[in-house]
């Protein structure tokens, strides 16, 4: 029988569950929100900069509500995640033909997104409407770009997330044993949405974005959440492409993924297989991620 899982990066026991019950009889008149400000204080759960993790306490609070292991108090008002989940507004844009020799674009523009405004809004419809994976809202730290060429045309967006919880073939790479792994996984980021637009056609681009964000990305992430990374980590589903551009911008292939959910408790479930690459980003990477 199972006595710990980890959800939201947390271990979680029947103690961790029985406490989250206790508060929820002792304080019948909580709501969801503050509910999880409690559960953060109490495991003093906050990110680099000292703020609470709000977010994703509410997200492992609706995990163990599905679990069917708590019952949370009734939503006061709908939930505004899962309207913009469910909509999200079309944004006018260019889709007219790009096809060119990648030195005519040159230099490139991939800057980082605000959290609000006009082009926040138009990269979660180009991801909506044109990646296989569409747009959800994002849970815990992250980095949203658009990529335009000098004139200001369209060209692609890549969103950068919260690292998979456990993969074997990338652990084994860094050397971590399961508690390293648990205290400096915030040093590592996924890149979880990367798209070139279908009407964007130019020998190389993708690889080159790919660099341009290794070099950059570093930077923006200290400056937005306070702490470094080490390495970046992507997960390429092998029935649909190769990972070519991966490969040219120089991402390692380290393996590859068991055809498993990280939910798959009971190993049921089968899911497709993904090429893993990675991209340290210092040369001394190990060192840092098994301190």
């Amino acid at each position: 029988m199972e006595t710990e899982r980890v959800i939201q990066g947390r271990c979680i026991t029947p103690a961790t569950v029985a406490s989250i019950r206790g508060l929820l009889a002792d304080n019948p008149t909580w709501n969801r929100s503050r509910l999880s400000r409690e559960l953060c204080e109490r495991w003093d759960w906050r990110n680099e900069k000292g703020r609470l993790k709000d977010m994703a306490a509410r997200t492992l609070l609706l995990k163990l509500e599905r679990l069917k292991e708590i019952r949370l108090p009734t939503r006061q008002r709908a939930s505004p995640n899962a309207h913009r989940n469910r909509q999200i507004t079309e944004v006018e844009h260019d889709c007219r033909p790009i096809e060119s020799d990648l030195k005519a674009l040159r230099p490139l523009r991939v800057e980082p997104l605000a959290e609000t405004g006009d082009q926040m809004a138009l990269f979660k419809f180009l991801l909506q409407r044109y990646h296989y994976l569409g747009h959800r809202n994002c849970v815990g730290e992250n980095l949203k770009y658009l990529v335009t060429d000098r004139a200001g045309r369209l060209l692609g967006c890549m969103l950068f997330g919260s690292a998979a919880w456990k993969a074997k073939s990338r652990d084994d790479f860094i050397g971590w044993d399961r508690p390293t792994r648990e205290r400096n996984l915030p040093f590592l980021t996924n890149n979880t949405r990367f798209l070139i637009l279908p009407w964007v056609r130019v020998k190389c681009l993708a690889s080159h974005v790919l660099a341009r964000v290794c070099r950059d990305l570093p930077g923006h992430w200290m400056q937005k959440y306070g702490h470094p990374i080490h390495l970046l980590e992507t997960f390429v589903e092998r029935e649909r492409f190769r990972g070519t551009c991966y490969r040219a911008a120089g991402w390692t292939h380290v393996g590859a993924t068991a055809g498993r959910s990280r939910n798959d408790v009971h190993a049921t479930m089968n899911v497709p297989v993904k090429d893993i690459f990675l991209y340290p980003l210092t040369t001394d990477f190990r060192g840092r991620l098994c301190a």
